[in-house]
């Protein structure tokens, strides 16, 4: 799994993985802070998240077009001073008046821009890794990894977020609202490391930074010999596809990110607040590092052709497997669960998922009957509606949102956990199937000379999508089956259209 590829993909990955997990640490509480802190409704909270989701997403298109001008290096560096500021300005606790609001309209606005300029170039430049012919049958095995590595950063987010916010709470005396400053801090933090490790690998990718640099001139020489391979009737056939394949992913990121949105509504309205035996082990992140351990443990135990692999391999299972029994034996009668930890499962099921589905793909590619990426695609729409076939099978029966006297969510019952882990584990399915895939695809199909420009159009597709996430936030407060209903609709009409152009695009695929 780990054979073959380039070294700047570890670097790369490593650095996307700093600036994921503060973006995360901030996404977890990011909806309940504009409740507790500016007393927003679920309308108003729905459509700032969106609002600024949409913008996350959609300013790579312009920072892909400067960077195939300028270069991706130096967008990148740039993006991430920016972030910095915007990560600064919203951890500072400037209360509830006028002045905050603006404070963290800029903030959100930095993070945004500075997201813009750094995301997609980033991943441009991992793609890049990957021209050289030695790599070519590695594409998409790393971008998983890469997809993998960016999620280990996601998945301790919301135990960083939920950690400090107890903290300044019980230890310091902060108030609620104040406390979620503390969570928005992380990123300050994060954005250091990721920083640092981008420079200090610089060398193993040096040859895929971009720009106007003499130095860059063979390899520059190169990408115009391959696009001059290209007729205006293959460029355009190419950029229509791309477009067809985007429009698609815009529904599934409205699905999708619901995660921070009507599924931690759910969580704060509808699921336990307590949890026992074990089924509360998965909610220490650690429990899941282990399980993880478990996984890999188990494919090297089985794939190593060396008996050292296989022994390290043992080792990890053993190690693992002792760690959760001591933490089974050191179990408190009950736990208390708060809603944005629920955001946990995605990134660690992304990370426990993704040697399994490299396997799984890597199988059917040796027998010749791998599907392409537009059917991966195609089919991660259709897993997607099944998640939330899972969400309506579980809400039958569950009355509707309603208020207290003072306006604030009543808790309408207490739901299994289960639920909400099982979701995530359906619709992290769907994104292995859609995200790393399309990215690739991306990646693979984009005319050279408009490689950063295609890439930044992908991030498009995700803010449209981001974008159309408030129209469940606005449908809460009906029957949940209707929210539900409403998504798992939308993902199988999306699903069936792919399938109608599929012959078009595995064409160029």
């Amino acid at each position: 799994m780990f054979e073959g590829q380039p070294k700047g993909l570890w670097a790369l990955a490593l650095a996307n993985t700093g600036e994921r997990f503060g973006y995360y640490t901030m996404l977890a509480v990011f909806t309940l802070f504009l409740q507790a802190n500016f007393g927003f409704d679920e309308k108003m909270t729905s459509t700032i998240f969106s609002v600024f989701l949409g913008m996350v997403y959609f300013l790579p298109l312009i920072g892909g077009i400067l960077a195939d001008k300028f270069g991706y290096h130096k967008m990148v560096t740039i993006g991430i001073f920016i972030m910095f500021a915007g990560y600064v300005l919203l951890s500072l606790p400037l209360g509830k008046d006028s002045v905050a609001l603006i404070a963290m309209a800029g903030a959100l606005l930095a993070i945004s821009l500075g997201t813009g300029l750094f995301k997609g170039n980033l991943q441009v430049m991992v793609g890049d890794l990957y021209n050289e012919p030695k790599y070519a049958q590695k594409r998409d095995s790393g971008f998983q990894l890469f997809y993998m590595a960016i999620n280990i950063g996601a998945m301790f987010a919301p135990t960083a977020a939920i950690s400090l916010m107890d903290y300044a709470q019980n230890t310091l005396g902060v108030s609620e609202a104040d406390s979620y400053h503390y969570a928005f801090a992380v990123a300050c933090a994060s954005l250091i490391f990721s920083i640092a490790v981008y420079y200090a690998g610089m060398f193993t990718f040096r040859h895929v930074i971009g720009g106007k640099k003499k130095d860059d001139a063979k390899d520059s020489a190169k990408e115009v010999a391959v696009a001059d391979e290209l007729t205006p009737a293959e460029t355009k056939e190419r950029i229509v596809c791309l477009c067809l394949v985007m429009a698609v992913v815009v529904f599934f990121w409205m699905a999708f990110h619901q995660n921070g949105l009507t599924l931690t509504f759910f969580a704060r309205d509808y699921t336990a607040t307590s949890s026992s035996g074990i089924e509360s082990m998965m909610f220490n992140v650690w429990n899941l590092v282990a399980a993880i351990f478990i996984v890999f443990g188990g494919f090297s135990l089985f794939q190593s052709k060396t008996g050292k692999g296989k022994g390290i391999g043992f080792g990890l299972i053993a190690a693992a497997a002792a760690f959760l029994y001591w933490q089974y034996t050191q179990l408190p009668e009950s736990i208390s669960i708060s809603a944005p930890i629920f955001q946990q499962f995605n990134a660690c099921f992304v990370v426990m998922l993704t040697p399994v589905s490299i396997a799984f793909f890597g199988w059917l590619a040796k027998l010749g009957k791998e599907p392409k990426a537009p059917v991966k695609i195609g089919l991660g729409m259709l897993v997607a509606a099944a998640a939330y076939v899972l969400m309506i099978v579980g809400c039958l029966g569950l009355p509707a949102p309603a208020y207290n006297a003072d306006g604030s969510n009543m808790h309408m019952a207490d739901v299994t956990p289960n639920l909400l882990v099982g979701t995530y584990l359906v619709l992290t399915f769907a994104e292995l199937l859609l995200s790393p895939i399309g990215i690739s695809f991306v990646s693979k199909v984009a005319p050279p000379k408009y490689k950063g420009m295609m890439m930044g159009a992908w991030f498009v597709s995700t803010a449209l999508g981001n974008t159309l996430v408030a129209i469940p936030g606005f449908l809460w407060g009906m029957d949940l089956t209707i929210v539900w209903g409403t998504l798992m609709v939308i993902c199988i009409v999306a699903a069936l259209f792919i399938f109608s152009i599929i012959k078009k695009l595995n064409k160029v695929s």
